[in-house]
């Protein structure tokens, strides 16, 4: 047999178990292209699923809390804005009342000028109440009702013929009176007479001859 065609015949039994080996090997191992999807794939493709679930669920809360505290910022800004208000009532009012405390304090500064001289003036008082009871004269003795209506003049008749003493000039009275209410019975004790002389000098000089005499 000639070489040429020996090699031919091989060469195209080869090819033939080739190409029939290569069919076989395509039956037993399908295309990529064609196989089913893995079954990791799926799992891959069911967390992704979840986790977007998850992050639009987290964003949604995140939202909710960003409305409720634009709804507190805005609760805030209400409430801010009552206190500022009320500030601005409260330094009216103090205003007002710190007027009034400045009108009290200059009443009180006139209040005290005035109790000053309220109390210059009840000493002045006092001085001339002692000046005047420094010219009293009490006279115990007398008989009820003998003083007559007028008892200015009986006492000036009387007086200097009881201590029988001539007084110059002859004595003056501003007042007499007797102490305590009328006994027209005459019983009990007279009734004391309170003499208020006019001049000082002769009410020393009566008591002092009374004292002489021992009509005290």
């Amino acid at each position: 047999m000639p070489r040429g065609k020996t090699m031919s015949k091989v060469t195209g039994k080869s090819t033939r178990q080739l190409l029939f080996s290569e069919a076989l090997q395509q039956q037993k191992h399908p295309s990529v292209e064609d196989s089913p999807p893995l079954p990791c794939a799926n799992m891959t493709e069911d967390i992704q699923g979840a986790t977007m679930d998850r992050i639009l669920q987290e964003i949604s809360a995140v939202s909710r809390k960003l409305e409720g505290m634009d709804n507190a910022m805005v609760a805030l800004t209400a409430e801010t804005r009552s206190i500022r208000l009320d500030l601005a009532g409260f330094q009216s009012q103090m205003s007002g009342l710190d007027q009034r405390v400045t009108t009290v304090e200059t009443q009180v500064a006139s209040w005290t000028d005035r109790d000053l001289e309220l109390s210059h003036l009840r000493s002045k008082l006092t001085d001339l109440e002692d000046r005047s009871r420094r010219n009293n004269v009490r006279l115990l003795g007398f008989q009820e009702g003998v003083e007559g209506a007028d008892i200015i003049s009986y006492l000036r008749d009387i007086l200097p013929k009881l201590t029988d003493t001539t007084f110059d000039p002859p004595l003056e009275f501003q007042r007499a009176h007797s102490l305590g209410p009328s006994r027209q019975d005459g019983n009990g004790r007279p009734r004391p007479i309170i003499a208020c002389m006019l001049r000082h000098l002769q009410a020393r000089q009566l008591l002092q001859t009374a004292r002489t005499q021992g009509l005290l």
